[in-house]
């Protein structure tokens, strides 16, 4: 097998299992790119990324450049003399000159069944459409957004059960078991990249902070899902006596009436078509609990309008 001189491009924790594959497989990663560290916690100091963690504890050389457009930072990359970049959930946009700047090109593990779920959030957006399959693609990158040749591609069910945290872990395990074989076949030339379908595009925007509140309005099944897609990130919640809820797990229920009326004792909740029950949720600043053990401490009577 050909050991290969590789630069890996990641940030969150979707990005570690990549690395990983790609250090047990013997290549020289020659640097790790990552975003800079950033505010957080209550203290907001800044904190290191996963993937600056994780390299550091290997003795990588990490970076972290605010922007890779100016040509310093381009020419710092340049003399890394890497084969091929490989990108998994990096964050910032690769001009034109890094994308040209090594042998093999840059290659990226994008966790969606490719040209579906195009952008930056394709594990939720699956899940908040109903879809019953994702997968992860690794494809070559070019200037346009998740628009490159495909080399491979996995696919995995979503079911009625299925979280956005539990399917970020099995793609994350699943693009970390592509990129080896992928890489190696770019380089043996007995992998070759294909072109996307023009038909099937759609995309995958940011999941913004608003989106986690529940609209009552919507059907049950879309609010289920949007619980299971947007936990635990941004959350999703309602808010009860000018307190916010967070709802961590619900189910399907039988029932109808004017949204967000509790149809009985155990949380359950009309929405525009069906009904909610919700499982577990958690004050601002308290323990999660079941729905049993909240309406111990919280008295929700039968006809209450939720907003």
């Amino acid at each position: 097998m050909e050991r290969l001189r590789l630069v890996f491009m990641g940030t969150p924790d979707f990005s570690g299992p990549s690395l990983d594959a790609l250090l047990e497989a013997g290549h020289d990663v020659v640097a790790v790119y990552t975003q800079p560290p950033r505010p957080a916690g209550r203290g907001k100091h800044p904190r290191p990324s996963p993937a600056q963690t994780a390299a550091e504890n290997r003795g990588l050389l990490v970076r972290f450049p605010e922007s890779l457009k100016d040509a310093a930072a381009q020419a710092d990359f340049r003399d890394l003399n890497a084969d091929a970049a490989i990108v998994v959930a990096y964050g910032l946009i690769l001009p034109r000159a890094i994308l040209a700047a090594t042998r093999l090109g840059c290659i990226n593990v994008h966790a969606s069944l490719l040209p579906r779920w195009r952008g930056a959030a394709p594990i939720q957006r699956a899940i908040l459409a109903g879809d019953d399959e994702t997968g992860v693609t690794i494809m070559m990158m070019e200037a346009g957004l998740d628009t490159g040749p495909i080399l491979l591609q996995a696919k995995v069910p979503i079911t009625p059960k299925t979280t956005a945290s539990a399917l970020h872990d099995e793609l994350a395990s699943l693009g970390a078991g592509l990129v080896q074989p992928a890489l190696r076949g770019l380089a043996a030339g007995t992998v070759r990249p294909v072109a996307q379908p023009t038909t099937g595009v759609t995309y995958a925007p940011k999941i913004g902070p608003d989106e986690g509140r529940i609209d009552w309005r919507r059907s049950a099944a879309e609010i289920e899902r949007q619980v299971r897609a947007l936990n635990p990130s941004p959350g999703v919640w309602f808010d009860l006596n000018g307190g916010r809820i967070r709802v961590l797990a619900a189910s399907m229920a039988v029932g109808e009436g004017p949204p967000g009326t509790a149809l009985d004792d155990r949380l359950g909740i009309a929405c525009g078509a069906g009904a909610l029950r919700i499982e577990r949720l958690q004050r601002a600043g308290k323990t999660a609990m079941s729905a049993a053990d909240f309406l111990r401490g919280n008295r929700l009577p039968i006809g209450t309008i939720l907003a």
